[in-house]
């Protein structure tokens, strides 16, 4: 460690108190000190990788000391001064990094990349950006419980040039979210220099686009951190904002060790080596004579004895044994299904209607529940589901949120980790693109990585038949299907759309909701007007033969019974899938091996959608029973088109009566 016999940092310590200054010193060696251990671990082969926080301590010790621990810190990978500040005991820390059963992530994830409730910390995932929403999340969720709390979130200046950056700010200026958006500028992102990243003096001057204050702190003090953002803090508890902090510091070590630091200039290191945060405020506290050397080297022997006690404690912990079972078992909180019976009393409602009644009584039997989405307060939604709601439940649970579905898919992941529910309306299923990567990546890893469910049910208005064209056509379904740890529900039936939605909000897990706009209008059906549910994962038989076995969903359940109702002489099973992640095989394999023939009809074009992986599974179960090949129908290998004769021949309706004719001629 370099020595400084005078600081070179200008402090002034206000009126911080001798205790409050040497806690300040501890909690910013005990990281630094760790990470000396670790290095020397790293290269004994002990611990696999680590990103270096070696001269930033300040800004993860002034923040966290300035917050209360009641309060939700989102941590980066050089925030370790973030953990030890909260006090998780080291030895769990250790077991983390050496991927063992005492860890956060069971060995699954690795380093910073995990949250504990216990603690109340969020740690990021590889794709940074996403916890900025996340943050805006937990802070509405303040917001609306008048919890008069801080959430701080971190982000380096490369993380700045990611969409989730400037989506997740404006939904806090838009909403007046209590965050502190806290940029460590460290000059580099990877070996990317900052004349390369972005092309401002300042990245706090883009807090003005936003409407929202600005600072920028020396990172390397200490002093102006902790009392700066302690005084922001308590601003912000008193009246609720969003304020963006830019830290000017500097990276002393590679973005990982591999990378090294070759591409740093030399003199660059040298002018901020001698800003070192820890030696400089050492000085400091030596020149005050609050800290002698004989102190100074007490405190580094606790602290040492404390690392290497913790360290054998990890030490001694058994290896992981991979158990098949339960990894399958923690993709999903454990749901179990308790079913709400349905009255006797129905009326004929359309789709629509079931949609929204389902939804209405959802929000009367979950104070906890927010709907957020484009244009559904005052106006309704595009397709009217919401209308009324806002005289209903108000514009705290009822939230128009701007064009940014990244930001508020991830607002969503922020409620759950503060215990709300939410409700996220695609306007069209289309546009959950601009959402993807918090769906897969954090909705459907979190309760796998670090047991943190995603309470959180997307509904997706999808389908052609309406001469929408590309980009609000599109039945996706097929996108998530395949992405483990995310539900999908796709309802054909007023009466099914209804139960099943109550129950996927009632799901702690993340549910994308399939509705089918073409069916909005033009399905009726009797349905029970008070609140009920429907299991996922179990299919609908809807009518019962000996021929075939057909096997669909959404809008191909209404293609399949009209082709049945001309030709009567075909003897079929029809089964209406509802749900698709769960699936029923159960059902399906019953009727197959009864049949000997199966069809499978989806909307979707064919290659890559669910119809396959259905046609390899009875292959591989039923393959003894069949008496001819499977058969898959589907819409054509290209886009969804516009004008409607070129829609007809694209979608696989026209194409289905044939194809079952077929598989029955083998």
């Amino acid at each position: 460690m370099l020595t400084s016999p005078k600081s070179l940092i200008t402090y002034d310590k206000k009126n911080l108190d001798k205790t409050i200054l040497l806690t300040l010193y501890k909690n910013m060696l005990k990281p630094r000190m760790i990470e000396e251990k670790m290095l020397i671990l790293l290269r004994q082969g002990k611990v696999s990788k680590w990103f270096s926080g070696i001269g930033q301590e300040a800004i993860s010790v002034g923040v966290t000391m300035a917050m209360e621990k009641e309060e939700y810190i989102l941590p980066m990978h050089r925030n370790l001064g973030v953990f030890t500040t909260r006090e998780i005991p080291l030895n769990r820390l250790f077991s983390q990094w050496q991927g063992k059963a005492n860890g956060f992530t069971k060995g699954r994830d690795r380093s910073f990349h995990f949250g504990t409730q216990e603690f109340n910390l969020v740690g990021m995932i590889s794709h940074l950006g996403p916890q900025l929403g996340v943050a805006d999340g937990i802070a509405l969720a303040s917001l609306i419980k008048n919890k008069k709390q801080v959430t701080a979130v971190f982000t380096g200046e490369g993380g700045t040039s990611e969409g989730d950056f400037h989506e997740a700010l404006n939904v806090a200026s838009v909403w007046q979210l209590p965050v502190l958006f806290c940029i460590e500028n460290n000059g580099y992102g990877l070996s990317t220099p900052t004349s390369e990243q972005y092309n401002c003096k300042d990245l706090a001057d883009r807090g003005k686009g936003y409407g929202m204050e600005s600072f920028i702190i020396d990172g390397n003090n200490i002093i102006e951190v902790y009392t700066t953002i302690q005084k922001l803090a308590e601003s912000i508890r008193k009246r609720p904002r969003p304020i963006l902090i830019e830290f000017k510091t500097f990276r002393m070590r590679g973005h990982e060790e591999a990378s090294g630091t070759k591409y740093v200039p030399e003199d660059l290191m040298i002018e901020w080596a001698k800003k070192d945060p820890v030696v400089n405020f050492r000085a400091y506290l030596m020149e005050l004579n609050l800290l002698t050397e004989k102190e100074d080297n007490v405190l580094r022997g606790s602290i040492l004895d404390e690392i290497n006690e913790n360290l054998q404690i990890a030490y001694d912990e058994d290896e992981i044994v991979p158990n098949m079972s339960s990894e399958l078992s923690d993709i999903y909180k454990l749901f179990e299904f308790k079913e709400s019976i349905p009255s006797s009393k129905t009326e004929e409602i359309r789709l629509i209607d079931a949609i929204s009644q389902g939804l209405k009584q959802s929000m009367e039997k979950h104070d906890d529940l927010v709907i957020m989405g484009q244009d559904i307060a005052e106006y309704g939604g595009v397709f009217k589901i919401t209308e009324g709601f806002v005289e209903a439940f108000g514009k705290e649970r009822v939230r128009n949120t701007p064009i940014c579905e990244s930001a508020i898919i991830e607002t969503a992941m922020g409620l759950s980790i503060a215990g709300m529910k939410s409700v996220v309306e695609m306007q069209f299923a289309d546009f959950v693109t601009s959402g993807f990567n918090p769906v897969v990546n954090y909705l459907a890893k979190s309760h796998y990585r670090w047991s943190q469910e995603a309470d959180v049910v997307v509904r997706m208005p999808c389908g052609g038949g309406v001469a929408a064209g590309p980009f609000h056509s599109q039945t996706n379904e097929a996108w998530f299907t395949k992405t483990p740890g995310l539900k999908v529900v796709y309802p054909a039936f007023p009466y099914d759309a209804k139960g099943l939605l109550a129950t996927a909000i009632e799901d702690p897990n993340p549910v994308l909701f399939f509705e089918h706009k073409a069916l909005y209008r033009s399905i009726r059906q009797e349905v029970p007007i008070n609140y009920y549910t429907l299991p996922l994962g179990k299919a609908s038989l809807l009518k019962e033969g000996n021929d075939v076995t057909i096997v669909t969903y959404g809008a191909g359940v209404h293609w399949a019974l009209e082709t049945l109702e001309n030709n009567p002489q075909i003897s079929a099973d029809l089964i209406d899938l509802r749900s698709l992640q769960p699936l029923d095989t159960e059902a399906i394999y019953a009727s197959v091996k009864k049949t000997n023939r199966a069809i499978i009809l989806q909307e979707d074009s064919l290659f890559g959608g669910i119809a396959s992986d259905i046609s390899s599974l009875i292959m591989e179960y039923c393959f003894e029973q069949l008496d001819a090949p499977v058969k898959r129908v589907a819409s054509m290998e290209t886009p969804i088109p516009f004008i409607g004769q070129l829609e007809e021949q694209y979608m696989a309706k026209g194409r289905f009566e044939e194809a079952l004719l077929e598989v029955l001629r083998y």
